[in-house]
């Protein structure tokens, strides 16, 4: 089998690509061959080591395919069944082996390029939207990078839902992408001032909830958005992380609410994990849910896909194809 290893923490530069045995299922696991790959920011984090990850190990924590064989005990998926998973590391190859309980079979109607472009980013959305912050309509709400893998969905979720959304993005292509995804107004944060936006659009009295996955250089002027009571949910810091905080910047602002939910959190029952995915890929299944996937990167080309995602270059999902 073919991966992208990481030996030390670096750039781009730093992953190879590696021939590897292939692997073998023990008990409770399931042997994958990988057909997608999702490329995400927080493989960006484990690959500069701002997450520690202990060395040396495949990239990929994403991705979709069809089983190969099974380990001793294995009863929820099967032989020649395609499934996709997330938070498994191994994805970046042409084969993973997977406890099977983290793999989610995928529905007829769903494709394993659909499939592995919204296990990540959209059940984070899903929790993001359905859990943390439970929008309802006539909730406002902001949603930052709203052209990214995660934004355009947590846009359309949040419309599903009947809230309204203000999206922020970097460019005039990024901004007509979130309009399409359906928030009411986006800012261009290149010529707009978004918090200035956010008064506006709710006559100042602020929005219920700001989901920021930018992190550094949004963190302020997104508390300052908030109505009172009202939450941020800082889940991403791709301008670099929140520097040291004051509690009672919260109680100043209108007894607010911040959090920093991860994914694990919200999907860490196999019962969980389920309701999410199901729910997810059963909108992509009937359209509720666009999917839109930037690029499709071969394996070998790795390091270009991450080139990309940092510079913002992309605006969906971008995979990388073994």
């Amino acid at each position: 089998m073919k991966a992208i290893r990481i030996h030390q923490n670096g750039g781009p530069e730093a992953m190879r690509l590696e021939e590897l045995p292939d692997p073998t299922p023990v008990k409770g696991e399931a042997l994958v061959a990988v057909e997608a790959a999702g490329v995400n920011f927080i493989d960006v984090y484990n690959r500069t080591g701002l997450y520690k990850t202990p060395l040396p190990y495949t990239l990929g924590q994403e991705g979709a395919g069809t089983v190969l064989a099974t380990g001793e005990g294995v009863t929820g998926v099967r032989k020649g069944e395609r499934v996709a998973w997330y938070g498994t590391f191994g994805a970046y190859a042409t084969r993973i082996v997977a406890p099977a309980q983290r793999l989610v079979p995928v529905p007829d109607g769903v494709t394993s390029k659909q499939a592995a472009a919204v296990m990540l980013q959209g059940m984070t959305a899903h929790y993001l939207a359905r859990s943390t912050y439970v929008l309802k309509p006539g909730d406002t709400c902001i949603v930052h990078a709203a052209a990214g893998g995660v934004g355009l969905l947590l846009t359309q979720i949040a419309t599903l839902v009947g809230a309204a959304v203000l999206g922020t993005a970097g460019s005039a292509e990024k901004v007509r992408l979130a309009r399409e995804a359906g928030a009411v107004r986006v800012v261009d944060y290149t010529k707009e001032d978004f918090l200035a936006a956010a008064k506006e659009l709710t006559d100042g009295r602020g929005v219920q909830v700001v989901y920021d996955s930018v992190g550094r250089t949004t963190f302020d002027k997104s508390l300052a958005s908030l109505a009172p009571r009202g939450m941020l949910v800082t889940f991403g810091q791709s301008s670099g992380p929140v520097p040291p905080f004051d509690p009672l910047r919260l109680s100043q602002g209108g007894s607010l609410y911040l959090t920093r939910p991860t994914l694990g959190h919200y999907s860490a029952t196999r019962e969980e994990l389920m309701w999410r995915a199901n729910e997810v890929l059963g909108w992509v299944r009937d359209g509720t849910l666009r999917v839109r996937i930037d690029r499709e990167v071969p394996l070998a080309d790795a390091a270009a896909a991450h080139r990309a995602l940092e510079a913002r270059e992309t605006a969906g999902k971008v995979l990388l194809i073994p």
